[in-house]
């Protein structure tokens, strides 16, 4: 039933908070007002509102309840709780169980790294925090620059105390090996502290820094460590050349909102600038939204902003109730409008991500994003599993052991990186001794070209993990995670079956629940490996059978062999071809035509 529009002339005209609800009494939108009876009566004006969702929103209202206080200022705080509470269809709902992914710098260890760390509610106090970001795209990024800037070790604590000798990347110049004394503290801090404050924005200071450096190495005749600071020097310098738009914003802690709308979908873009730098963006999609632009951003600020709040947020619309709005908020900040100048157009380049971030379609990047995300967490990764590497090994009594590679980049697969070995020296079966084979015959190469994975996953348990782990230790390669899935014994209904994943110093394997969406992931990268290593050697047993085949034909040699099977390509060809075809072929006589159809 249509809520009875004369009962509004009955409504207070106090501030206060009004909540729209159904024929079950459902709450279906809450809202505050200077005036109640005002601002209620304009849903219910025919023309007055445009909004696209307003007549969906009155046709189904048939109560609205006020509740009166004394000031704009309590109506905004009442309206806050209240959505937080009942949770109505048609307001704009952060949900509290936000996942943050932040770069940290764990500064209180003797060796520091820069990690990337996910958290929900407040990060713990073990190091600096820089972020957060919901979209852990910008993360990845800055971290990614940070360890080619900076020559700081990757590997994880415990690998850090067992080596004995540097790994791979002291000798590709992107870590000065603390792990084995190759550094001291101080020179290794030189870094550190360089790393610290590129991540605020202060650029200057790090290269003055990084200079006086150079020049007392130099100067005490320590050409290797000058080299190194001053290949950072040149990559900090060439990154920051360019660096215009992030330097817009005065140096200072700004987030800039811009807001984007179509029919009942909204997007609300947020650009963060730290320390004048714009260290990264994220984005907030709302549907079946019924507040206008003001009145959407002031329940996103109030919601949004409870921990990492900076010293001024640039809006695209005024927002009357501003000065109230950071009353609320847990720590002192401002909210601005602006009109001219560079802050205006900060905000319009926000709305400008607003409207690129609407027209595409991110859902299917960010739940595999999220997915990689539970991977590196549930399986205690040091690196964003970013590219995957998936080996299995296959053999048939023994001959034709074969292997396959399959890739996996950003949570698709790579099929340019598919790679198949053909097992070398084995004449029985051995299956640890085919892994080592082809991890040694792999790295090996990606070594030389510097082109390592993130993760590696061998098809198995402990068994195979260990030789995988092996193969890292002998070429010296502490950057790659790896872990070792196993499929339960004799059955193979896919997502449904409890499989085993085998971490690196853990004694228990890890088990995911049935049909989580990780788990589909990790069977379908190994059961494409399996699938490959399997079609391989079926086409090696196939080429093998057929030219065994072909061998018995008496006065068939190894060149008219090759000359039949280049011409019909396969040996069932071979029997239907006519003489006319047979004779066609290049040394191919009467006697082998007769032989051949024998």
């Amino acid at each position: 039933m249509a809520y009875n529009a004369k009962l509004l002339d009955l409504f207070p005209t106090d501030p206060g908070v009004y909540l729209m609800k159904d024929a079950q009494k459902n709450i279906l939108y809450i809202g505050k007002a200077k005036n109640l009876k005002q601002r209620v009566k304009q849903y219910f004006v025919p023309g007055r509102d445009e909004r696209i969702m307003v007549p969906f929103l009155t046709s189904q209202v048939a109560h609205i309840e006020t509740i009166i206080v004394t000031t704009e200022k309590e109506a905004l705080l009442l309206e806050s709780t209240l959505v937080k509470k009942h949770k109505p269809k048609y307001n704009v709902l952060l949900k509290d169980d936000k996942t943050f992914v932040s770069l940290m710098i764990n500064q209180k260890h003797m060796w520091p790294e820069v990690r990337l760390v996910r958290y929900k509610g407040k990060p713990k106090e073990d190091g600096l925090y820089f972020g957060p970001y919901t979209n852990a795209f910008a993360a990845r990024q800055t971290f990614d620059l940070i360890t080619r800037l900076f020559p700081l070790r990757q590997c994880s604590d415990d690998e850090l105390k067992r080596r004995t000798r540097p790994c791979l990347l002291y000798g590709i110049k992107k870590c000065i090996a603390p792990c084995v004394n190759k550094c001291s503290k101080e020179e290794y801090d030189v870094f550190v502290n360089g790393a610290i404050k590129f991540l605020k924005g202060q650029d200057k200071e790090i290269l003055k820094t990084l200079y006086h450096e150079m020049e007392n190495a130099s100067h005490a005749l320590e050409f290797e460590k000058a080299d190194a600071l001053l290949k950072t020097i040149r990559q900090i310098e060439h990154v920051t050349a360019n660096d215009q738009i992030v330097s817009k914003a005065e140096r200072k802690n700004t987030d800039v909102l811009g807001i984007y709308r179509e029919a009942d979908q909204v997007i609300i873009a947020q650009l963060l600038f730290r320390e004048g730098k714009l260290t990264g963006s994220e984005h907030f999609s709302f549907q079946e939204v019924v507040e206008d632009d003001v009145e959407l951003l002031e329940s996103f600020i109030l919601q949004h902003y409870k921990q990492e709040i900076p010293e001024e947020i640039l809006v695209p619309k005024a927002i009357p109730s501003a000065e109230i709005i950071t009353e609320l908020l847990p720590r002192k900040t401002s909210i601005k409008f602006p009109l001219i100048g560079e802050k205006k157009a900060l905000v319009e380049l926000a709305e400008k991500n607003a409207k690129a971030l609407f027209n595409q379609q991110k859902d299917k990047e960010e739940l595999r994003e999220k997915m990689l995300l539970d991977l590196q967490e549930i399986c205690l990764l040091n690196r964003y599993p970013k590219r995957i590497e998936c080996f299995d090994t296959s053999n048939l009594a023994g001959s034709d052991c074969v292997a396959s590679l399959v890739a996996f980049t950003n949570g698709e697969r790579d099929k340019n990186r598919k790679r198949l070995f053909k097992i070398k020296g084995l004449d029985k079966p051995d299956d640890y001794a085919a892994l080592h084979q082809v991890l040694s015959r792999r790295l090996n190469r990606a070594k030389e070209e510097e082109d390592l994975p993130d993760l590696i996953i061998v098809d198995g348990g402990k068994g195979q993990l260990n030789i995988a782990l092996s193969v890292l230790k002998e070429l010296d390669i502490a950057s790659i995670d790896t872990i070792g899935l196993a499929k339960e014994e004799a059955k193979h209904t896919k997502g449904l079956t409890e499989e085993q994943i085998f971490i690196p110093h853990v004694k228990d394997p890890i088990r995911l629940k049935p049909n989580s969406p990780l788990l589909f992931f990790l069977q379908n990268v190994r059961d494409e490996a399996h699938r490959v290593a399997i079609e391989f050697q079926r086409q090696r047993t196939k080429k093998r059978t057929i030219t065994s085949q072909i061998d018995q034909i008496p006065g068939i040699g190894p060149i008219k062999r090759k000359r039949l099977l280049t011409h019909f390509g396969s040996l069932k060809r071979i029997k239907e071809a006519s003489e006319t075809e047979l004779k066609a072929i290049p040394g191919i006589t009467a006697k082998d035509i007769q032989n051949i159809k024998k």
